[in-house]
């Protein structure tokens, strides 16, 4: 307990210098930071299954798309 007493202004110290150059974070900044990045990804990023329906719907599309070129060669 003693040695503690005798190092506590230094620890003091180092804890203000951490805070202050923002290397420890609260718990609240934490969070607030996390809700921003999950705000970011929803703008850029698409969701796996939008993007599984649409991988679906190309491949509807592909499909008629050769339907109607087969059509178009045989009618020729």
């Amino acid at each position: 307990m003693d040695t503690i007493l005798y190092y506590s202004p230094v620890i003091i110290v180092v804890m203000v210098f951490l805070i202050q150059q923002r290397i420890v974070v609260t718990p609240e900044q934490l969070e607030r930071k996390h809700r921003e990045i999950l705000r970011d990804i929803e703008a850029r990023f698409v969701t796996l299954n939008s993007y599984e329906d649409m991988k679906l719907r190309f491949s509807e599309m592909q499909e008629k798309i050769d339907k109607i070129y087969d059509c178009l060669i045989i009618s020729k």
